[in-house]
């Protein structure tokens, strides 16, 4: 793998290199940067994000931050189907399940995640092999008013929901836009929540995803 590229200095220069990638396959990306493409996703998942980082210059790798923090703007790649359309719920970041007495929307991982992100449309028809999919035109978005109210609310009613201990009822139906998930490779990975008594227990980690039909509406309004 070549040298990581330098962080963008400027929201310009971000735009800039998301603007110079769009057209390519990733598999032309991958070459680019001296890195090897996987024959399927299934080892793989996040394969694509990473590649995409890299390319960028992005620099939070796994850390619960901005993937480019000095500008604000988090990176989120986004599989489409050939109409354009997302093909999947979009990971957001870990949820909190204990210590979470007075945390505040503001104050949240979510909140400061969404407040600008970079969409990378991204070819994701499961039969196309990850080397010919190809990179979308990039989207820089910030909530509306209108949006940060609908994951505002979302997100005020599944935290009411964890800190009642309530974390195992919650489903992905919960949510106009935002939803709560199991985030973990396997069933066996525990960490410790809220009970209903109000002791710890322990449960998978949970997620929190943006909808499609979310996402959708976002593509749809940008491109049409």
């Amino acid at each position: 793998m070549k040298t990581n590229i330098l962080p963008p200095s400027s929201l310009a220069q971000l735009l800039k290199r998301a603007d110079d990638i769009a057209g390519l396959t990733l598999g032309q990306l991958a070459e680019s940067l001296g890195v090897a493409v996987p024959k399927d996703f299934r080892r793989d998942k996040g394969w694509t994000g990473q590649l995409l980082e890299l390319a960028l210059g992005a620099t939070a790798g796994s850390k619960p931050e901005q993937d480019f923090l000095h500008l604000g703007v988090e990176l989120k790649s986004i599989p489409i189907d050939e109409r354009g359309m997302p093909l999947e719920t979009t990971y957001v970041c870990v949820a909190p399940l204990t210590n979470i007495s007075g945390l505040r929307w503001e104050q949240s991982l979510v909140y400061h995640k969404l407040q600008r992100v970079l969409w990378i449309p991204v070819q994701g028809d499961r039969d196309l092999p990850p080397g010919v999919r190809r990179i979308g035109s990039p989207l820089l978005w910030e909530p509306s008013v209108e949006e940060d109210r609908l994951l505002r609310q979302d997100w005020e009613e599944i935290m009411e929901l964890i800190s009642l201990g309530k974390v195992s009822k919650i489903t992905a139906r919960h949510g106009e836009v935002l939803q709560l998930r199991p985030k973990a490779a396997n069933s066996k990975v525990l960490t410790e929540s809220i009970a209903e008594d109000g002791s710890i227990q322990m449960t998978n980690p949970r997620g929190f995803y943006l909808k499609t039909q979310f996402t959708k509406g976002l593509l749809e309004r940008f491109f049409g």
